[in-house]
């Protein structure tokens, strides 16, 4: 699929979809709770219909049949036993999440995969710990050979019984999937995690247990926890609010635009990590208004220029936040973004080939991005299949001198279906072959 952007103006309001990281989220502690759980405005998106998907195989009933309301009838606390398997699509989040909760089942084998860019996403940390606490994560035959890593497709057998483990905490998706799973081990788990990371994501998982009544002991560092076993997870009625990830794009592409360009469906007090983005435009000098409570508006400064910012927590703002710092002006630091490239790409590697086929000047440096912004040409460049990557591209083709071509632009289905039409409403002029 190829997709061409043309320089456009900008002006309009855009509604984003809910937030991909809350609906897995809640599909899976739906799919372990006791009773039916209702969730009201699931995104529509790839990765959340993985999780449905698996939430499936692994015993819950789920019921998709309308759009604006999923309702799931929880396994009651263990998966059913027996063999299954799971194919986590393009979705990392739902495969560290099921692995993890697959280590629950009282007997059987699941069986692990996912498309390309899954199979190349190492499991390794979530494996070694599970292991430690009574279950086993074993590579298939077809599976990537290498040292360093336990890649898709692999089995899980065995059962979490809790223990002490190591992890290492860069990507939190392996500690937040044992944060799920371990309250309903049969003893207390313990788990000393290494350098963490993306730490919104985790008090995100944090709050989700405190809504629905679970226990557990953090260092307010993230690098040791303590889970009580023997829990429940509740049932529960839930909104889902909408995707500050998602939202960064318009944002980025209205902050350099007269505009304004308006975002609406985004709220402040759902633990999202991605709304520092506002923070960012700010300090490059956009004009950020609220419109309601759950509308923003955005418009260029009148000097946008570029700065430092640490993505040690928001990995997922690289790709929108390099193409901001092509077009605004002077230098712009990405720091602290090595967990950029664990992602369905290298997107440190990815974006700083990307932009400079733009005709940016843009590198690596060992932790993220430096670019020299102020100008895009224009031209060709390769979405790689990688949301995000593509999102950042097309915003990069609405500010450029002339029309971006972006190949193997199929991917936005993951997390915005709607991307091309928003920016279509927007006032923005592309083709789709």
């Amino acid at each position: 699929m190829e997709v061409t952007v043309h320089p456009s103006t900008l002006c309009g309001t855009v509604t984003v979809p809910g937030s991909k990281s809350h609906a897995i989220r809640a599909v899976r502690l739906a799919s372990l709770a006791d009773g039916v759980s209702s969730i009201h405005r699931p995104p529509a998106c790839r990765d959340v219909q993985a999780a449905a998907r698996a939430a499936r195989a692994l015993g819950a009933e789920v019921d998709c049949s309308r759009p604006d309301e999923w309702r799931l009838a929880g396994a009651g606390g263990l998966p059913v036993p027996g063999d299954t398997a799971v194919d986590a699509g393009n979705s990392g989040t739902t495969l560290f999440m099921a692995t993890a909760l697959a280590g629950l089942r009282a007997g059987g084998t699941c069986v692990f995969d996912g498309d390309a860019q899954t199979r190349r996403r190492s499991v390794r940390s979530l494996a070694s710990a599970m292991r430690r606490l009574g279950a086993a994560v074993e590579p298939l035959a077809g599976a990537p050979s290498s040292g360093s890593g336990v890649f898709c497709p692999y089995r899980v057998t065995g059962r979490l019984r809790g223990g002490e483990a190591r992890l290492d905490g860069v990507v939190s998706q392996p500690v937040s999937a044992l944060m799920m799973a371990c309250p309903l081990a049969e003893n207390g788990t313990t788990l000393a995690v290494d350098r963490p990371r993306e730490r919104p994501y985790l008090e995100m998982t944090l709050g989700w247990m405190a809504r629905l009544g679970v226990s557990m002991e953090n260092a307010p560092d993230w690098s040791f926890l303590r889970i009580p076993g023997g829990q429940r997870w509740q049932s529960f009625t839930y909104r889902v609010p909408g995707d500050w990830s998602a939202a960064a794009f318009p944002l980025v592409a209205g902050a350099f635009s007269d505009g304004p360009v308006s975002v609406a469906g985004l709220g402040d007090g759902d633990g999202q990590g991605d709304r520092a983005l506002l923070p960012m435009l700010e300090a490059m000098g956009a004009r950020i208004g609220r419109e309601t409570a759950e509308t923003v508006r955005v418009r260029a400064g009148s000097s946008m220029r570029g700065g430092s910012f640490d993505l040690s927590d928001t990995p997922d703002l690289l790709p929108a936040m390099a193409v901001a710092g092509a077009l605004a002006g002077g230098f712009t630091r990405l720091g602290n973004a090595a967990n950029a490239r664990r992602k369905e790409t290298d997107r440190v590697a990815v974006m700083a080939r990307e932009l400079s086929a733009l005709g940016a000047k843009a590198r690596t440096t060992p932790d993220g991005l430096l670019i020299q912004g102020g100008r895009l040409a224009g031209g060709s460049a390769c979405g790689h299949g990688d949301h995000r990557v593509i999102m950042a591209l097309a915003v990069a083709g609405l500010h450029a001198e002339s029309p971006v071509r972006i190949g193997s632009a199929e991917g936005v289905e993951a997390s915005f279906p709607e991307f091309w039409d928003s920016l279509r409403s927007l006032g923005a002029r592309l083709t789709i072959d």
